[in-house]
């Protein structure tokens, strides 16, 4: 089973999405939903201290030994040294033991060695694929797999628009 992960920021919270598949899954088996009130501030460089916990409340309401990698939103690196970005930081909080794969709509302009960009559909612009605990080969092969004609998979696109669902 696959986990991928959202946040969306609202006024006064934060809406945390998960959505559990299976690889070649069009739409998700379960959907999870949970809010998070005490948000930390956006710290540019930092963004990771807001996010966190929001991921680890989603991660909180499944079985990890029935996943297999979670896919979030953004960079498991920031830069070429291998500085954590998200992913990092949620691999390190599960104590190395899932794999991570990072999926961001845009570059780093310094992390250009640790994520493969990967063209889905007619899309030019590619979605940037980062891992840790798994080959990054892999899981842009993953990514580039899933169903789904456009440069979003059709599940990642699933678990945006729920996100931003009131």
């Amino acid at each position: 089973m696959i986990l991928a992960i959202d946040i969306h920021y609202k006024a006064a919270y934060a809406k945390n999405v998960g959505v559990l598949f299976d690889w070649p899954n069009n739409v998700p088996q379960q959907t999870i939903i949970n809010q998070r009130t005490d948000v930390a501030e956006y710290v540019s460089g930092e963004f990771y201290k807001r996010e966190l916990p929001c991921v680890l409340d989603v991660i909180a309401e499944v079985n990890l030994d029935s996943i297999e990698v979670i896919i979030v939103d953004g960079h498991v690196y920031i830069d070429n040294d291998y500085n954590h970005g998200l992913g990092g930081y949620v691999y390190e909080a599960l104590h190395q033991k899932v794999p991570i794969i990072g999926v961001a709509k845009r570059a780093f302009h310094k992390n250009e060695k640790t994520n493969i960009p990967v063209l889905r559909g007619e899309s030019a612009n590619p979605l940037y694929v980062s891992a840790i605990g798994m080959s990054v080969d892999v899981a842009a092969k993953h990514i580039k797999d899933m169903h789904g004609e456009y440069r979003m998979p059709t599940i990642l696109q699933i678990l945006d628009t729920e996100t931003k669902e009131d």
